[in-house]
């Protein structure tokens, strides 16, 4: 695993690290024959042990981003296993928006993940989404004023603009 860029902000390093792990585990994903849900997680907890090595986020900020992806994970997949539609769909918004390797690799994992959804489904509902944590590309729905926030790239959920409620729900066109 390679180091992570060393920018000045936390957030972005935590937001680099959510792509870091995505990228290992979909990479270690095309080595293995199980590509359920359960496999993928189990890859990005080992694509976490790798980040830890480096050293560069606390244990507790790698086990949260480990914990938002599979949460977006979860989500993504249970959204496209439930309605039939596309990726693109759950994200809200248009797929140009973010970066073509993010996309493909957003798309290949929620694709793997979509095998064990119906178990994990009651997890995803209740995770939510709150302020202080990392989300993946989408767009957010605060849930006390309906206020949209709209993710182009992993990063972190503030309090909403418009209400200040800290509590969201995924949006899907």
């Amino acid at each position: 695993m390679k180091d992570l860029p060393n920018p000045k902000d936390p957030v972005e390093l935590i937001g680099q690290a959510y792509e870091r792990l995505l990228e290992e585990a979909v990479e270690d994903a095309k080595k293995i024959e199980d590509k359920s849900g359960p496999a993928l997680h189990r890859l990005i907890d080992n694509a976490r042990e790798k980040l830890s090595e480096l050293g560069e986020l606390t244990t507790e900020e790698i086990d949260q981003v480990s914990g938002y992806l599979k949460r977006d994970l979860r989500d993504a997949a249970n959204y496209i296993a439930e309605t039939g539609e596309e990726f693109r769909t759950w994200l809200g918004f248009d797929l140009s928006l973010i970066g073509d390797r993010l996309r493909e690799l957003f798309s290949q994992a929620a694709d793997q993940t979509t095998i064990e959804l119906k178990q994990l489904q009651e997890q995803a509902e209740q995770a939510g989404y709150h302020t202080g944590e990392i989300t993946g590309p989408g767009t957010l729905v605060c849930d006390k004023c309906g206020e949209e926030l709209h993710f182009y790239k992993p990063g972190h959920i503030p309090p909403c603009p418009k209400c200040h409620a800290t509590t969201f729900h995924r949006k899907f066109s």
